[in-house]
């Protein structure tokens, strides 16, 4: 008998740590695998948004089967609990190693449908077991009532999840090929069936029949929707977090992870033991959310930096303070996954208001100041001041304020109008009322949350408004479009959030003269500019993104043009808005294929162009699938045996140029970069541009800079020691950030 209690007590002693492992190792490999897929699947499916939309969907979907699945077997013996679970697991390891399916997506795929059935062919089974293990172990962890609280194994959780996610871009991406980290992700897996079973063994027998039922009271249909709401505007603002940095405040590579990695975070200080951190973070919500929340509108493009870490900010204290409301309002312990199954219904309800809704619904990022309205009425409410809750709880000064507040502060908020020309002193001191309109209104959600909008309003909100009446915006699920005039009123210009996508001249003569990287100094305007004396009169171009279509005034009479445009959007702005008429009066007759530019290049007859140019680059989200080595050799293929390819690669932070030199050196090209700096006093609306051509056959690059009187301006590529490249199978951006150091 004592030997019997001595083994239970020293089997007791392992519990926690083998739970603590075991969860923390299923959210590292969840969150290892979103991007280890995504990157597997970029070639096969384009870097569409839609595409990376729906994957994401799919994600959320399966995090929410795994959690239903985890409360519904919570009602069985845990031996039966455990026999299924690993059953489950064993059925998943059919699907070992981790990769994708072998189907190739049919012609003209719609990705909404076809991208989900895909991903949840290649790893759903996977994913699905794996998504089951943080409730479902923290559910068994609390079958043994003298383990203690099981809820936070869930802040361990996530500190798993992060570092699966960080480390992937970190230290996964740039040491592994993908068939390595399918290799080790199989290992990871391997290893959490083993910690599985461990904890499947840990389980008291005693517990076999109690603490099964849920004895505690259920809970309410508010307090589900509560649960749902606390969960669904964290996840949201993520999302839009995530697109209003890197699209209207800077396109920084990896600033994507941040948000996420923050989101993740904030679940880590809610759901801790110790509560001090969460409840510091849940004062000083309402400040924040005031002071950063009313720059929702407002261009951060002139202090990225301050901007994106005020958004960041904001979206760590929302997260922290909505999720740490969900851990005060958390049932029993018999009740914990369907806590956990509302939790990730909110997820779910989160993403697809930002991921499918709001793209359709809404022609700017407007999802992203309403998720922050909507976090001022879900923070606890709480007053400061016992004089102004005073005056609040009276019934006659209650009632007063709270109908005159809010259309006090709307009527200030019209101060920020760019078109009523008050001074700037003006706009700001109506702002500053309103932030203080908005400090008396604390404790009272509604009047707080309307004072917010208010500001948000007179911070940019009414001016960007004002461009959705106006009709100059276009939003697709590859961004957000705006078309604008230039500074001196004389162009017309398209912006895609921070990054300037074309501009075309008003000035009679000059309408269709090439401006920005286009400009006949540029690389790109030395090829095409002797296009015929190089290929003949009958030459056969393509353009890789169409923009404004501003390539377009090249084309001579008898060639045949064609471009490549993934965007629906970006084709009606160049053709059918009556803002840019580059393509209507240059080449009304070019061909415009829609999609990604990979995939339909591949189904070009072997040798039909001759001139390729790829221009998908000006923006500083950068395409890796259009630069790896497969790529070079599906451009190599669309190309006749002489023919130019040329790669534009301007960008602010990273040097593109050893990825160019890598793909040249593999694939037996000759290549030359131009870098074109305008002079200062250019009028042609110029901008810098790097321009790399490359060809099979060195004579062509040489008659090429001959015939253009380029010659000189064409230089060597460099290489960079140490870096091979980019292939499918393996790409990391790391080295190429401008500043990196090894």
């Amino acid at each position: 008998m004592h030997q019997s209690v001595t083994s239970a007590s020293s089997q007791e002693r392992f519990a926690k740590p083998l739970f603590l492992v075991t969860i923390v190792t299923g959210s590292f490999l969840l969150f290892l695998t979103q991007p280890m897929i995504g990157r597997m699947a970029l070639p096969r499916l384009g870097g569409a948004p839609a595409v990376w939309n729906s994957a994401m969907l799919v994600y959320q979907a399966l995090l929410l089967g795994g959690y239903a699945y985890a409360h519904g077997i919570a009602r069985l013996p845990p031996r039966r609990q455990a026999g299924l679970h690993l059953a489950l697991f064993g059925a998943a390891a059919l699907w070992l190693p981790i990769g994708l399916s072998s189907a190739l997506p049919p012609a003209n795929f719609a990705p909404a449908l076809w991208v989900p059935w895909f991903l949840i062919a290649s790893i759903g089974p996977l994913f699905f077991i794996i998504s089951a293990q943080a409730p479902l172990m923290q559910r068994w962890y609390a079958l043994e009532t003298s383990r203690g609280d099981p809820y936070p194994l869930y802040a361990a959780s996530n500190l798993g999840s992060f570092a699966g996610l960080i480390s992937y871009p970190l230290i996964v991406e740039p040491l592994l090929s993908l068939e390595q980290q399918s290799r080790l992700w199989t290992a990871g897996f391997i290893l959490l069936l083993a910690l599985v079973i461990g904890c499947a063994v840990t389980v008291p027998r005693h517990a076999a029949i109690a603490n099964v039922g849920e004895r505690s009271p259920s809970p309410s249909g508010r307090r589900v929707l509560h649960w749902i709401a606390l969960a669904a505007v964290p996840s949201g603002l993520m999302l839009s977090t995530t697109t209003h940095l890197t699209t209207d405040i800077v396109a920084m590579p990896l600033l994507w992870a941040l948000p996420l990695g923050l989101y993740l975070l904030s679940f880590s200080v809610a759901f801790a033991a110790r509560r001090g951190p969460a409840d510091l973070v849940s004062a000083v919500a309402p400040f924040v959310i005031l002071g950063a929340g009313a720059f929702a509108f407002a261009s951060g493009t002139q202090r990225p930096i301050f901007a994106a870490t005020l958004g960041l900010g904001l979206l760590f204290v929302v997260a922290v303070t909505l999720h740490a409301q969900m851990y005060r309002l958390r049932p029993d312990v018999d009740r914990l996954t369907g806590f956990y199954l509302a939790m990730s219904l909110g997820g779910v309800v989160g993403g697809v208001f930002c991921a499918l809704a709001a793209p359709i619904l809404l022609d700017w990022a407007y999802e992203h100041p309403l998720l922050i309205v909507a976090a001022a009425l879900l923070i606890p409410a709480q007053s400061y001041i016992s004089a102004v809750d005073r005056l609040w709880s009276d019934p006659v000064w209650g009632g007063r304020l709270t109908m005159s507040l809010p259309l006090l502060a709307l009527l200030l908020s019209l101060a920020g109008i760019d078109g009523f020309g008050l001074p700037d002193a003006v706009a700001y001191g109506a702002s500053g009322i309103i932030a203080l309109l908005a400090l008396l209104s604390l404790g009272r959600r509604w009047v707080f949350a309307a004072c917010l909008a208010a500001l948000m309003l007179s911070y940019g909100g009414w001016n960007t408004l004002r461009l959705t009446v106006s009709d100059v915006r276009t939003r697709s699920y590859f961004g957000v479009y705006t078309v604008g005039s230039v500074e001196d009123g004389n162009a017309t210009m398209l912006t895609h959030g921070t990054t300037l996508h074309g501009i075309q001249s008003r000035i009679p003569g000059a309408e269709l003269a090439p401006t920005t990287y286009y400009v006949p100094g540029s690389g790109v305007a030395h090829v095409l500019s002797v296009a015929p004396e190089l290929f003949g009169a009958d030459a056969d171009i393509g353009i890789v993104g169409l923009g404004t279509g501003t390539l377009a005034c090249y084309a001579e009479p008898g060639q045949r043009w064609r471009f490549f445009e993934i965007d629906p959007a970006v084709v009606r702005i160049a053709t059918e808005s009556g803002y840019f008429t580059y393509v209507e009066n240059c080449a009304p007759q070019a061909d415009i294929v829609l999609g990604d530019a990979r995939l339909t290049l591949e189904g070009l007859e072997p040798g039909t162009l001759d001139i390729l140019a790829v221009d998908a680059f000006s923006s500083d989200s950068v395409p890796i699938h259009l630069l790896t080595r497969e790529a070079f050799q599906v451009y190599a293929r669309a190309l006749q045996p002489r023919g130019i390819l040329l790669v534009h690669i301007s960008n602010r932070y990273l040097d593109l140029e050893p990825v160019l030199a890598a793909a040249a050196r593999r694939g037996g090209w000759k290549a030359a970069l131009l870098d074109y700096r305008p002079e200062d006093d250019a009028k042609d609306y110029a901008t810098a541009s790097v321009w790399v051509a490359m060809a099979k056959d060195p004579e062509v690059l040489g008659r090429m800079m001959v015939s253009s009187g380029s010659n000189g301006r064409w230089r060597d590529l460099e290489s960079q020691r140490g870096f091979a490249g980019w292939s499918d199978d393996y790409a990391s951006i790391l080295p190429l950030i401008e500043g990196w150091t090894e």
